[in-house]
């Protein structure tokens, strides 16, 4: 895929709020990782190697003069030299590197965008082994890829050499897009009129009882029951990272009933966000049907409307893309109109989520 019918995709899904309708497990909406991706996980071709690639190892990587850098090529004509753990173990993929040395301290974003692979991206220090980032899945879908890489935020120090190196899953291997560009700082703003979801501060050792829904035990929910001059629930909330028996995701989970024939769901973040509509399961954990996903942010709105009949209900799903961040809280506002806002779904809540309809 080229870099400019990429952009225009990108540019096409923020604009209409382009989405991409899939019927998944209960696995893709858990706050923790469930165990190593099963077998047919791979949902593009390899491609065909031909030559075009990184360096095949620290000793023979591609230099890169400055930022902003892109290229592109194939691993499969590579050999294994290194692996990281971030989190599945014992990948044998082959892999290519580039190096850079900044003459002064910068903070990037790499990204393997419209890589046709399942990729696996981490940054070495001077040597093998001095592991400063690493990534293995972060985009779930068109336009980007199924299972592609992406790390934020990354703090490069001046006269140090730094090893970026393209990896794969398993012993998968392909075409990749290489992009690294400055590291932008996100904040999004809130509107003033929002009301505050209210949940407590992520800290190690946090137990979601507040509306990590299927997620939390037992299942709790926060009913979306206010409403703006517009028409419309405005909310300012809160997402991230904890740890608590190993790594989570807070996940944020929404019924709302539907007003007519069509909800609209607006988000932006200053993480980027994976947002479901789940078809309620009452049973849940359980398998779940998702007719509708997208992603939003960093800075980044994006908009999803979808068809619905009226006293329809829906659980609205809201997380980080990614299982390991780097920091504990993040913003997100949203706004989600077409919905009723003077009923409780019929899926009931617990007592805190309740209270929280008054905060």
């Amino acid at each position: 895929m080229s870099r400019l019918l990429l952009s225009l995709m990108l540019a096409w899904s923020l604009l209409t709020g382009l989405s991409v309708t899939a019927t998944g497990t209960g696995e893709e909406i858990l706050n923790a990782r469930a165990g190593p991706k099963e077998a047919g996980h791979i949902f593009s071709s390899p491609g065909t190697a031909d030559g075009r690639q990184g360096g095949e190892d620290i000793g023979s990587a591609v230099v890169i003069p400055s930022f902003p850098f892109s290229d592109n090529g194939n691993t499969c004509d590579n050999s294994d030299d290194y692996d990281e753990v971030c989190p599945y173990i014992g990948s044998t993929s082959p892999d290519v590197v580039y190096a850079y040395t900044p003459a002064y301290d910068e903070v990037i974003n790499i990204d393997l965008c419209g890589s046709g692979y399942d990729t696996k991206l981490y940054v070495y220090c001077e040597s093998e082994g001095s592991l400063v980032a690493c990534n293995d899945d972060y985009y779930f879908g068109e336009p980007c890829g199924q299972y592609v890489s992406f790390l934020d935020n990354v703090v490069l120090f001046a006269g140090l050499t730094y090893y970026i190196v393209i990896d794969g899953y398993g012993g998968d291997c392909g075409d990749y897009e290489l992009y690294i560009l400055e590291y932008l700082p996100c904040i999004v703003e809130c509107p003033p009129d929002a009301v505050l979801e209210g949940e407590p501060e992520l800290v190690d050792g946090y137990i979601d009882n507040y509306n990590g829904g299927c997620n939390s035990t037992p299942p709790v929910f926060q009913v979306i029951n206010w409403v703006n001059a517009d028409d419309c629930a405005w909310l300012c909330g809160t997402s991230g990272w904890f740890t608590s028996a190993g790594s989570n995701r807070d996940t944020d989970w929404f019924p709302v009933v539907a007003l007519a024939y069509e909800i609209e769901w607006t988000i932006d973040a200053d993480y980027a966000v994976q947002c479901f509509v789940i078809v309620p399961d009452y049973d849940c954990p359980g398998t779940y049907d998702i007719p509708y996903q997208f992603t939003a942010g960093p800075c980044l709105q994006n908009t999803l409307s979808f068809a619905t009949n009226p006293g329809e209900e829906y659980w609205l799903w809201v997380g980080p893309t990614v299982f390991e961040g780097p920091v504990y809280e993040f913003t997100y506002s949203m706004t989600v109109c077409g919905i009723q806002v003077d009923v409780i779904a019929s899926r009931q809540t617990t007592l805190g989520a309740l209270k929280s309809l008054y905060r």
